[in-house]
């Protein structure tokens, strides 16, 4: 039968699901690689010619928002006061349906070395290696998946973008414990990221500014195998409290950088692509030419240590077609590499919004554009 309007022309609408029907949906559209529009429509077109269902507690429903195909929408409100119920009852049937239709297909993945690290770095500032190690940590968590993110730069944008306060000076800190200067549980210093459906499954581990003194530190050490290895012999006692630890790193080349990109070689027991490096990156030449210094670096490491890192993909950020030939082109260049392109995240406001106020992006707008994306990409790393 063919259906009577377009899936390709969609319009937006509104509805108020309780939390648990939503973060449900969320995790069930990732484990089987849909995007969410694309279940919610399944649901309601089977629903609106379906029978009639028991209801659903919709009991403290908070705003849920997505894209029907045009005609859709004003079929489901039609068939909602057929039966003689709100059209907030019969958004959260057709859900239920689909749900009950879609049964999930498998478990989180079996970790045999802890949790899977990825390493969001780039050695060119501005390209959004912050807004890609927090929407992607935050879709992670939205799947169900426990993540721990570490602002690992000592410039502290990802803590303050979330609304977090920087670890004092004199304090105990991420770089102390892999100096040694530290005592106690590294868990004592994490906190818990607040807002949307990712609560209880997504932690913080702040910045602190003596991190800028870390690499100094690194160099003068007096051990051969410190510089590479200080973050991984902090990390490795918590690894098996989480299935992601995603780190947000400076814009550098030095030790710092080192010890990241050590963290996120390749385990004897891991699939090559289950830990490695994420590369934000931008279409201009910049970029290119910032991410062939990290290559070089990436390929020095290798060598040295006799090691496997893997760069995972790119993430192509910022993009705006309007921009015209410099931008296709730039992105057609990513496009063409060995690694995939992960994801493309358009030029929108919502971001720098969440930014202004401090608040997550999928908390703060998880219906626009850079949040679907970043689902798509979290869809990609969680394979």
């Amino acid at each position: 039968m063919t259906a009577p309007y377009s899936p390709d022309d969609r319009e937006k609408v509104v509805a108020k699901l309780p939390t648990d029907l939503r973060r449900e949906l969320k995790v069930r559209a990732a484990e089987l690689d849909m995007d969410i529009q694309d279940a919610v429509t399944a649901g309601v077109t089977s629903w609106i010619g379906g029978k009639e269902l028991p209801a659903v507690d919709t009991s403290g429903g908070t705003s849920f928002a997505t894209y029907l195909p045009v005609g859709l929408y004003e079929r489901l409100r039609t068939a909602s006061k057929k039966r003689k119920i709100s059209y907030n009852q019969g958004v959260a049937q057709s859900i239920r349906l689909w749900l009950d239709s879609n049964p999930s297909v498998r478990s989180a993945p079996v970790r045999t070395t802890g949790a899977r690290r990825l390493v969001i770095g780039n050695q060119k500032g501005g390209v959004g290696k912050t807004s890609v190690a927090a929407g992607a940590a935050q879709a992670l968590a939205e799947m169900g998946r426990r993540v721990l993110l570490i602002d690992f730069d000592p410039q502290g944008h990802l803590t303050r973008q979330l609304g977090y306060t920087m670890l004092e000076i004199d304090s105990p800190s991420l770089a102390k414990h892999m100096l040694g200067d530290a005592e106690g549980d590294l868990r004592s210093l994490f906190v818990p990221i607040k807002g949307g459906d990712f609560e209880e499954r997504l932690w913080l581990l702040p910045a602190c500014k003596d991190a800028f003194l870390l690499d100094a530190k690194l160099a003068t050490t007096r051990s051969v195998r410190i510089k590479e290895t200080a973050l991984e012999r902090v990390l490795v006692e918590v690894e098996e409290d989480f299935d992601f630890i995603v780190v947000d790193c400076p814009p550098s080349l030095g030790y710092t950088m080192d010890t990241a990109l050590y963290y996120a070689r390749t385990r004897e027991e891991e699939e090559p692509t289950q830990s490695g490096l994420v590369v934000p990156v931008q279409a201009e030449d910049t970029s290119g030419d910032a991410y062939d210094m990290l290559a070089d670096q990436i390929d020095d490491l290798c060598d040295d240590l006799k090691v496997e890192i893997v760069v995972i993909g790119f993430v192509v950020n910022l993009y705006d077609a309007r921009n015209g030939y410099i931008a296709t082109s730039s992105l057609e260049s990513w496009e063409s590499m060995d690694e995939p392109v992960l994801g493309i995240v358009p030029e929108l406001k919502e971001q720098r919004e969440a930014v202004r106020r401090k608040e997550p992006l999928l908390a703060y707008e998880p219906d626009c554009e850079q949040a679907r994306v970043m689902r798509s990409i979290a869809r990609r790393l969680n394979v």
